[in-house]
C-alpha cells in the first residue's frame, strides 16, 4: 500500500505547482479576456520581474557589505510588480494600442516584443543563469507527520498567490476602475457609449496584467536560476489556463489552474514528467471538444 504521506506530498505538490500557474496566468486572463490580445511577450515580463529581484538584492549586498537581509525578498515583490506594469503600460501605449482588432499583427508584435526584451536582458545581465539567494527565512521547512515535510519557499508561494488573487478581486469588485473594467469586458460598445474610457482601461488593465507576471517571476526566482527565456517555459502553460478556465474568466482560470496543477502532479506520480504533462493536455484538448468555451463563460442579458 502507497505511503499516505507521499500521497500527501503529491497534493502539496499539484497545490504548489497549480498556484504557480495561476500567478503566471492571472495576468494573462485579464489582458487576453478584456482586449482579446494573444500576448507572447507575456513570459519576458515574468523575466522582468525575477530580474528586477536579482538586481535589488545585488544592490542590497552591494550598499551593506553582507548578505543581504529577509527583508529584501519583500521590497522586491512591489517593486517587481511596478517595473514590470511600467513597461507594460509603455508597450501598450505605444505597439498594441495601434494594433486592436488585429490579432495576427499583435501576434507578431508582441512576439517581436518579446525577443526584443530578451536581447535586452542578455545585454544587461549577461547570457549565463543567475540565482536569486533566498531568504533565511523561507529556507527551512515545516514537518507535518514524521514522512511528510513541506519547504517553506512553496508554502510562501502558495500563501502569497493566495494575497495576489485577493488584491485582484478587491480591485475588480470594490474598485471603481474594476467595475469600469468588468464592464469593458461584458460589452466595449455599450460601456463606451456610457462614457467609460476604454482606451484608459485597455492600458491600466494590461498594466496590471504585466505586473502581476512580475510577481510571479519574483516568485519563480526563489525556486531556480534566472534567465533571458525563463519565461518561455510558463507562456504555454499559462495560456492552456486561461483557455480551459474561459476566455475572461478569473474563477475559471483559478479552477483551471490548479485542476491542470493537480493533475500534473498526480500523473508524474504515476508515471514519469513528460507523460504526465502529454496526458494532461490530452484531457485538456478532450474536455476543449466537449466545452469549446472552457470552465466558465461569461453570463450576460
Amino acid at each position: 500500500m502507497t505511503d499516505p504521506a507521499a500521497w500527501g506530498l503529491q497534493v502539496f505538490n499539484g497545490l504548489s505547482m497549480g498556484s504557480i500557474f495561476l500567478l503566471v496566468a492571472l495576468g494573462l486572463a485579464l489582458s487576453f479576456g478584456l482586449m482579446n490580445i494573444i500576448n507572447l511577450a507575456h513570459g519576458e515580463f515574468i523575466m522582468i520581474g525575477a530580474y528586477t529581484t536579482y538586481s535589488i538584492q545585488q544592490a542590497a549586498i552591494s550598499f551593506t557589505g553582507g548578505p543581504a537581509s529577509g527583508v529584501t525578498f519583500l521590497i522586491a515583490i512591489p517593486v517587481a510588480f511596478l517595473v514590470a506594469a511600467t513597461v507594460g503600460f509603455l508597450i501598450e501605449r505605444i505597439i498594441i494600442r495601434h494594433l486592436y482588432g488585429r490579432s495576427l499583427d499583435t501576434l507578431l508584435a508582441t512576439w517581436g516584443v518579446g525577443l526584443g526584451l530578451q536581447q535586452l536582458a542578455r545585454s544587461i545581465f549577461g547570457a549565463p543563469n543567475v540565482q536569486v539567494v533566498s531568504p533565511g527565512w523561507l529556507s527551512g521547512t515545516i514537518k507535518i507527520t514524521s514522512t511528510l515535510v513541506l519547504p517553506m519557499k512553496r508554502i510562501f508561494i502558495i500563501l502569497l498567490v493566495v494575497v495576489c488573487v485577493g488584491g485582484l478581486f478587491w480591485y475588480l469588485y470594490r474598485s471603481a476602475w474594476g467595475r469600469r473594467t468588468r464592464a469593458v469586458m461584458q460589452n466595449r460598445q455599450m460601456a463606451s457609449s456610457l462614457g467609460v474610457a476604454t482606451n484608459q482601461v485597455d492600458s491600466l488593465t494590461f498594466a496590471m496584467g504585466s505586473g502581476l507576471a512580475g510577481v510571479a517571476g519574483c516568485a519563480l526566482a526563489l525556486l531556480g536560476p534566472i534567465g533571458p527565456s525563463m519565461g518561455t517555459f510558463y507562456i504555454v502553460d499559462a495560456f492552456i489556463v486561461v483557455i480551459l478556465g474561459g476566455l475572461g474568466q478569473i474563477p475559471g482560470t483559478i479552477l483551471a489552474a490548479l485542476l491542470i496543477g493537480m493533475l500534473n502532479s498526480l500523473f508524474e506520480f504515476s508515471t514519469t514528467a513528460v507523460i504526465g504533462k502529454v496526458l494532461v493536455f490530452a484531457l485538456v484538448i478532450l474536455f476543449l471538444q466537449w466545452k469549446p468555451k472552457g470552465l466558465m463563460q461569461m453570463r450576460g442579458r
